[in-house]
């Protein structure tokens, strides 16, 4: 029996997944084939899944994406939300591939051990993105990963050093992103920081998601024997932090903010400016200005940077608008 292959967009909060998936999603429209796309978020707001819907590739109603929110799917909830969602798909219709981006939280080693016995679908991409201006800044051009991740291992402690680092320990691509926002020379000392930790993985430069996907399609499928030994050895300290919270365990909490107001443009600007405070890994969502109405815009922030898009227009404009995207 023939299996799909599947992609997996794996990565911290805030490192590109969904711009990549995106970009993936538009190269595979383009060349008309069939593609379903199961996106995770572990926050109640499905933003992710609300700017996929508006790429009009892929909807729930084409039996072709679904989206699992207020959950990890690397939890053992999420594992079983992902059985029945890739159940779902592969039941309604024939894809030519699967894209599955994750939650920043996600840890890979439940999805790789699911995996290695589904009869259905074959691994073929395991990614790893790696926001570089976040290592670069926080990690002292990621240098000091390394060594935070082994003093949790041997404290038996778990931190979000230990997420970053497995992470690229299971992948079978690293995708280094943002790095048009450093040197090159910087970028190199990075990826050669954090190398160690998967010494045969081959380490990519990725702006902006532009990543060609005959390169991913055209990889071998995944080598589930390279990963057994370090399964074996993590597996323990990870089951103890899947049954429920798996975030809270890597000191990550979520909150939705919901309020019908519009943003105040100069507090808007002093708050991107002047007041974005350390520790806010990641915050994403949709906006408003007075004024402008009818736009509706995106705030999306991964640690220190932070980009204000328009996206679409609001229901309410359609009248006005009858031609775009509506939110």
């Amino acid at each position: 029996m023939k299996r799909t292959p599947l992609i997996i967009l794996n990565g911290f909060l805030g490192a590109g997944k969904t711009t990549l998936l995106k970009n993936l999603l538009t190269q595979a429209h383009k060349r008309r084939m069939t593609v379903s796309v199961i996106v995770n978020d572990m926050s109640e707001l499905d933003v992710d899944g609300v700017l996929i819907a508006n790429t009009e590739i892929v909807d729930a109603a084409s039996n072709n994406f679904v989206s699992i929110s207020a959950d990890s799917i690397s939890s053992r909830s999420g594992i079983q939300k992902l059985d029945s969602a890739l159940k779902n798909l592969l039941e309604k219709r024939s894809a030519d591939f699967i894209l599955l981006e994750t939650s920043g939280s996600s840890h890979p080693l439940p999805l790789v051990r699911y995996l290695r016995e589904h009869t259905q679908v074959s691994l073929k991409a395991f990614l790893s993105l790696v926001d570089t201006v976040m290592l670069n800044d926080d990690y002292d051009g990621g240098k000091k990963l390394i060594p935070v991740f082994q003093e949790h291992l041997n404290k038996g402690t778990r931190g979000v050093e230990s997420l970053l680092a497995e992470q690229i320990m299971f992948c079978n691509k690293l995708l280094l992103t943002k790095n048009d926002r450093l040197p090159f020379y910087v970028v190199t000392e990075v990826a050669r920081a954090i190398h160690p930790l998967n010494p045969q993985v081959a380490i990519m430069a990725v702006p902006w998601g532009n990543l060609q996907l005959d390169e991913l399609l055209s990889m071998p499928d995944y080598d589930f024997h390279r990963v057994a030994l370090l399964i074996d050895e993590l597996q323990d300290a990870i089951d103890a932090v899947l049954p429920d919270e798996t975030d809270k365990k890597y000191d990550i909490s979520w909150r939705v903010i919901e309020d019908d107001r519009p943003f105040h443009p100069q507090r808007l600007w002093d708050t991107c400016h002047r007041f974005m405070g350390a520790g806010v890994y990641r915050s994403k969502g949709f906006f408003w200005l007075p004024g402008r109405d009818d736009l509706a815009l995106l705030w999306n922030q991964a640690a220190g940077s932070i980009n204000l898009e328009f996206i679409s227009y609001w229901k309410a404009g359609v009248l006005t608008h009858t031609d775009n995207s509506l939110t």
